[in-house]
């Protein structure tokens, strides 16, 4: 135990010693001149942001501002095919002169509409970039490539406007925006009395889509004024911009200067949300002013953002240059789908916008399960970083205690959880929260874990948090019983489910993924081949959920007992294997009752051999319904009672469902959380399978 816990520390040493985002690496064009084209830039800023050269498809060049520039061109130029700048910034003045000095394209980059879950003042990198030649979108004293595409016809295919009302739907769906940290407001914020009820938004101070969109501080105060003018009576509210509330900017609106019977709203929360319980709109150039539109709100511009002079919108200013009309999946097709470009921030690939809307959708929900305190009770210090990581909220705290009465009054006192690693939680604690009313969380390992045992001290990718029960439990319900019970009847996430075991089953992914791709031996052909999974005998699921058999022994003796013809193979598991858990047996004491012993052969393997898997309590049993399976209990796993496999016992709870296909989304897209330790963020299922996988020896076949 002692060596292989050191060796977790020296991992987490390295790991915290390695950053999550690259540095850009110009002092090496000293010494390397370029082997291929690549587009120049001048902003340190710029250069740290994460996967830039994937979102441009090039090869990207950080030239500092210093005395030796000229020089330093004279080596790379050649290769140069064009400058970044960033958006209008003065910081892109050098990159705009160099460009026009030597003949060379321009591009222009900006922040995308679905930008991140936090603020990026607060150092979050983007998920989307605007990319573009022209101009760019907030400047409306000029074209862009955005304005040139909405004035253009013959890019608007049936598929396009498709792609863009199913995007508008998950977006409105899941109250995604540009932002993603602020939780939703509460149904009661702006109460309905009846009258109109009016939202006005502020922006910061010394905003260039502002100053760009013709508009300056005596904007604000007419659109103010116009909106009391118009609605005499009504409900009117004013909404702070985010970055004001983080202290880091300034509004234009004063708060002790609002006049009599205006609303200032301070809180943070989300847009969607609370755009829902308003009636109209006015703005100036803020995004918010566009989802709004997607809200089917009515909307009064007082500057000229990308969105307004298409017909959509109430306008106090015309733009001559935008002569034709659209529809609102119009404009959300060429400003989403076509003007912004998606980089995944786990696997660093290009990829859609749906993607990026399934990525942000996870993220935001965990965000919100976790705001809050969270009083972490009896875990081993190693597991702190995990559970840390895994309680992760943009509003949320932890704290770790080892005394069940101060962590449950600690929780009591604000208002938060006590979370407990399962299989440490006693009879003591669950009455004492009961009785105290602060709700309880058991942690355990997801059902895609890692490369590695968790006895090894590799940390998980995936967890779970349950505040009813625990999924192994089979003696009380839990809170994935309750997901599959209640059925799922999202067709976009049953397609998810699909595409996710078309996946599990391609890749051989499985729970630890260790093991050797060796071939078996020679096995029968006249038999059928019965698979049994060996379990950590004292393990959690074993004692709860073996029903009467305790161990492996008495798992086998029961196998054969049903099938005395089978070719029964037993595969001991990972954990035993590596002396770190309970369960060993030797060659003598499955004499009879096996035909084959196997440590170290992958689980992956075998199932592509075997005609059957009987077993306990293993999460290898579902494993083997995603592959078609037949599968024989006979414990009570959580598998197990939904009319998918044949069991010794009865589920009074559970009835039978529809698909596997349910039961993959439950299991594996709504219960668990993924987490990505190199970027150290919430990540979607099917990103965290695409990196597993590249660390992966793929299955013989």
């Amino acid at each position: 135990m002692i060596p292989r816990y050191f060796g977790y520390l020296f991992r987490q040493v390295r790991q915290r010693l390695t950053p999550a985002v690259r540095l850009p690496r110009w002092p090496l064009l000293l010494l390397q001149a370029p082997e291929q084209d690549f587009w120049a830039l001048f902003s340190p800023g710029m250069a740290r942001v994460p996967y830039l050269e994937t979102f441009l498809d090039r090869d990207v060049r950080y030239l500092p501002a210093w005395k030796g520039r000229t020089w330093l061109w004279s080596r790379l130029g050649q290769r140069c095919c064009g400058v970044l700048a960033w958006g209008l910034k003065q910081s892109g003045k050098a990159a705009e002169a160099l460009a026009r000095s030597h003949g060379l394209p321009l591009l222009r980059l900006e922040d995308g509409f679905l930008r991140s879950l936090d603020l990026g003042v607060k150092g979050a990198p983007p998920y989307a970039l605007v990319v573009d030649d022209t101009g760019i979108y907030y400047d409306s004293t000029r074209p862009s490539a955005l304005e040139n595409q909405l004035n253009s016809d013959g890019w608007q295919t049936p598929e396009l406007l498709a792609e863009a009302r199913s995007a508008i739907s998950a977006i409105l769906a899941y109250n995604l925006s540009k932002y993603n940290h602020a939780p939703d407001a509460p149904a009661d914020l702006i109460l309905d009395r009846g009258r109109p009820r009016i939202l006005i938004l502020d922006q910061t101070r010394h905003d260039l889509s502002v100053l760009l969109g013709g508009a300056d501080a005596g904007t604000f105060t007419s659109m103010l004024e116009a909106a009391c003018r118009e609605h005499p009576g009504a409900d009117i509210w004013v909404k702070t911009h985010p970055d004001v509330l983080s202290g880091r900017k300034q509004g234009f609106f004063d708060p002790h200067d609002l006049p009599a019977g205006v609303h200032l709203l301070a809180e943070d929360v989300s847009p969607l949300s609370l755009l829902r319980q308003v009636d109209e709109v006015y703005c100036v150039t803020s995004q918010m002013g566009f989802e709004a539109l997607l809200l089917g709100k009515k909307v009064h511009c007082f500057g000229m953002p990308f969105y307004a002079g298409w017909g959509l919108t109430h306008d106090r200013q015309h733009c001559p240059r935008r002569t034709a009309v659209r529809t609102l999946e119009e404009v959300f097709a060429a400003a989403y789908i076509l003007y912004s470009r998606y980089v995944h921030p786990v696997t660093g690939r290009r990829c859609g916008i749906m993607d990026i809307i399934r990525l942000l959708a996870e993220q935001r929900r965990r965000n919100e399960l976790n705001r809050g305190f969270h009083a972490c009770l009896g875990f081993r210090l190693w597991k702190h970083e995990q559970a840390r990581a895994f309680l992760a909220s943009t509003g949320g705290t932890q704290a770790f205690f080892t005394d069940e009465g101060k962590a449950v009054a600690a929780a009591k006192a604000r208002q938060g959880r006590v979370v407990v690693w399962s299989s440490k939680e006693s009879p003591t604690l669950s009455a004492l929260c009961r009785q105290q009313h602060v709700p309880l969380l058991r942690m355990e390992d997801g059902f895609i874990r890692s490369k590695g045992l968790g006895s090894d001290f590799i940390r998980p990718g995936s967890l779970v948090l349950d505040d009813l029960g625990i999924y192994y439990d089979p003696r009380q319900p839990s809170r994935l019983e309750q997901l599959i019970r209640n059925g799922i009847e999202d067709s976009g996430l049953l397609e998810q489910a699909r595409a996710l075991r078309e996946e599990l089953c391609r890749s051989g992914i499985t729970k630890y993924n260790v093991g050797s791709m060796a071939d078996l031996p020679a096995l029968p052909t006249d038999r059928t081949i019965v698979l049994v999974p060996g379990q950590v005998e004292d393990d959690a699921s074993v004692r709860t959920g073996g029903c009467g058999i305790h161990s492996n022994l008495e798992l086998l003796q029961a196998v054969r007992k049903v099938r005395p013809q089978a070719f029964i193979i037993y595969k001991e598991h990972p954990d035993v294997s590596s002396g770190n858990r309970k369960g060993a047996l030797q060659d003598s004491d499955v004499a009879g009752l096996a035909d084959a012993f196997v440590r170290k052969t992958a689980i992956s393997q075998l199932y592509r051999r075997c005609h059957e898997v009987h077993t306990l309590t293993s999460q290898s049993g579902f494993e083997a319904l995603l592959r078609g399976i037949p599968v024989f209990t006979y414990g009570g796993p959580f598998y197990a009672g939904w009319g998918l496999t044949r069991d010794r016992l009865s589920f009074p709870r559970r009835k039978a469902i529809a698909s596997v296909d349910v039961l993959v989304a439950a299991v594996l897209l709504c219960y668990p959380a993924y987490y990505d330790w190199e970027h150290r963020c919430f990540t979607d299922c099917m990103a965290f399978l695409a990196k597993l996988k590249s660390h992966i020896q793929p299955p013989k076949v």
